[in-house]
């Protein structure tokens, strides 16, 4: 949605930042597929875990996460382009978005944070024998 905006605020036709929108709405799902795929063959920076599967550690992820940036990025301003024809459009459309989609990323982990979906509660050892007098 950033990118929609960003593009009709940079160039001032809607019709650009819709086609903006949505081409790059099916050139991200195929870039993070080949991403995916590209980061499963390569082990750098995997770790062993208790149950012997291969994980990746924090750099990895870190670097992992750089590089879908970089290359997302990289799509935006290149379709940008195609449909501007301008260098300028397209580069400011692109690097304004790094910006936007860190902004968003760290909007949308806090919120997350605060929904209880999928959280498992571990009981206290002080709530623990007040929740087995209850039972008996």
């Amino acid at each position: 949605m950033d990118t929609i905006i960003l593009s009709y605020i940079f160039t001032g036709q809607i019709t650009s930042a819709l086609k903006i929108g949505a081409v790059e709405v099916v050139t991200k799902i195929l870039l993070y597929y080949l991403h995916e795929r590209l980061w499963m063959r390569v082990d750098w920076l995997k770790t062993r875990s208790a149950d012997g599967t291969m994980v990746d550690n924090h750099y990895r992820s870190l670097i992992k996460g750089a590089s879908y940036r970089f290359f997302g990025t990289l799509d935006t301003i290149v379709i940008a382009l195609f449909i501007t024809g301008n260098y300028t459009k397209a580069f400011s459309i692109g690097v304004t978005e790094v910006f936007t989609k860190i902004g968003f990323f760290y909007i949308h982990e806090r919120i997350w944070q605060r929904i209880p979906f999928g959280i498992i509660k571990e009981e206290t050892p002080a709530a623990a024998p007040a929740a087995e007098a209850v039972r008996a």
